[in-house]
């Protein structure tokens, strides 16, 4: 029942800030991108606050108790990805001028068919990311208050769609930058509490554990037997992910200038920096309390389950409440801009077509939730941080390419980057779908098909740029990258 309560004054809250945006949601511009108003401490936090997801908050620490010490990687690299972010993309798309990852293609490229090419990609990536946010809002609800998994989805599904349908990103960043206050605080302080209450000795037999295979440095993903292969497979889809996620790039529109889009992006890297230190103490926590998750398959669970194994009684349930409570933030300020970055894909970029822009995006958010929620519904058994892999796989095989080719090299052409786009998504999708219906075994075909990065991204930089040296780039394109790098461009 504390938990319960605890995640419902979260939903007030989060729906009280959210109707604050209202008002300043009249146009695609506010809409979208808050027409460039937000302040780079609110933004820095906001862009924390969306890019830690359930994978972060749940997954990680399931994925730590399950497969070991070596899954920290994967937090290194979700952090990493915002160093390439602030090196290669966050000041030059601001001067882009472009509001999306489709926007941009159409402003780099002259290419409408580029153009909607990239918002079906879009949709890929969001969808195959809100799954599992919406996936960990009907796990942790049903943990903490017995109601069907379906409750917390649909819930999840709603708040989110209202919020953002009503005030656009104005209200997705207000309410972002308070999730990622709560996240960090109910977070940590359990987790430190955690940590104390172990240290003075309870269940001290449990602390000899086998820990030869589980505290290996490396990621031996799914048992392959490789795991530098695994590891630098997982390295490469998360950081370069982050570089092509839509709603990351999205993001950086709302600062005033590029520089201070770069200044945000570095804000970011210590926010994630310090958050990212917390969920690896729930799950090495989980090792030594808990470790009968990892043979029920509900290591998701971990976080929220093992405040009551440590401190029993009414502290337990408070901090188990306050956990729940951080989670749900997570799972809610993460849907919110993806929310945005899919209804810009259907709406903005998919269909330019109607009399009111804000009309349609609101449709649009949704429609999209409502997909979302459905597709929520069968993925129950699926890991979190499974399903965030293969949309940073995704985003890492086609965006990226694109973003990085389109600002720093002159020669990309319409031909080489739709070649790419669909050899990109193609392979990505392709080999996370056969590691569901197929049964690889062992060995490097596990890594390839389960975390495909390590060939799909090379592979999608060497079509894009090998099909467009075959043609010829637009008259136009030196100018376009030319005005990506000038400082004093119109912003």
């Amino acid at each position: 029942m504390t938990g319960l309560l605890a995640i419902g004054l979260l939903l007030c809250a989060s729906m009280i800030i959210g109707l604050y945006g209202v008002r300043a949601a009249r146009s695609t511009p506010d809409f979208l991108i808050a027409s460039h108003r937000v302040k780079p401490g609110w933004n820095a936090m906001a862009i924390a606050g969306e890019y830690i997801s359930a994978a972060s908050v749940l997954g990680l620490a399931g994925l730590m108790l399950k497969n070991g010490i070596g899954t920290l990687w994967y937090a290194v690299g979700f952090t990493a990805g915002y160093v390439a972010v602030a090196a290669l993309v966050a000041g030059p798309m601001r001067r882009s001028g472009a509001y999306t990852v489709p926007d941009f293609a159409d402003y780099r490229l002259g290419s409408q068919a580029i153009r909607k090419l990239c918002a079906v990609i879009v949709l890929v990536i969001m969808w195959l990311y809100l799954v599992p946010q919406f996936k960990g809002a009907g796990v942790v609800l049903q943990l903490v208050s017995g109601t069907p998994y379906w409750v917390g989805v649909v819930l999840a599904g709603l708040v989110v769609s209202v919020s953002i349908a009503a005030g656009g990103m104005r209200s997705a960043t207000y309410v972002q930058a308070f999730h990622y206050l709560v996240k960090l605080l109910f977070i940590a302080v359990p987790a430190v509490v955690l940590l104390l209450r172990a240290g003075e000795g309870a269940r001290t037999e449990a602390l000899r554990v086998d820990v030869t295979d589980w505290g290996r440095p490396l990621l031996d993903l799914d048992g392959s037997g490789l795991p530098l292969l695994a590891t630098w497979s997982v390295l490469l889809a998360t950081t370069l992910g982050a570089v092509g996620l839509p709603h990351v790039i999205m993001r950086f529109h709302t600062s005033p200038t590029a520089r201070v889009a770069r200044r945000v992006a570095v804000g970011v890297i210590v926010l994630l920096g310090v958050f990212y230190l917390f969920p690896a103490v729930y799950g090495l926590l989980g090792r030594v309390f808990t470790p009968e998750l990892a043979n029920t398959g509900d290591t998701d669970t971990v976080a929220v389950v093992l405040p009551s194994q440590i401190v029993p009684g009414t502290w337990g349930a408070v901090l188990t409440a306050l956990v729940a409570a951080g989670a749900f933030a997570a799972f809610l300020s993460t849907s919110s801009g993806l929310l945005l970055a899919l209804a810009g894909g259907l709406s903005h970029d998919l269909s330019r077509t109607g009399s009111s822009g804000v009309n349609r995006l609101r449709l649009a958010v949704a429609a999209g939730a409502l997909v979302a929620v459905l597709l929520s519904l069968p993925a129950e058994g699926v890991d979190i941080n499974v399903l965030v892999g293969w949309a940073f796989a995704v985003a890492a095989s086609t965006f990226c390419p694109l973003l990085v080719l389109g600002i720093w090299w002159r020669g990309l052409t319409v031909t080489g980057a739709a070649a790419g786009l669909v050899a990109g998504v193609c392979t990505a999708t392709g080999a996370a779908l056969a590691s569901v219906v197929a049964n690889p075994g062992t060995g490097w075909l596990v890594v390839m098909l389960a975390q495909p990065a390590a060939w799909t991204v090379p592979l999608a930089f060497a079509v894009m740029m090998g099909v467009s040296l075959l043609g010829r780039p637009p008259e136009w394109a030196e100018r376009a990258v030319l005005r990506l790098h000038l400082p004093g461009q119109p912003q």
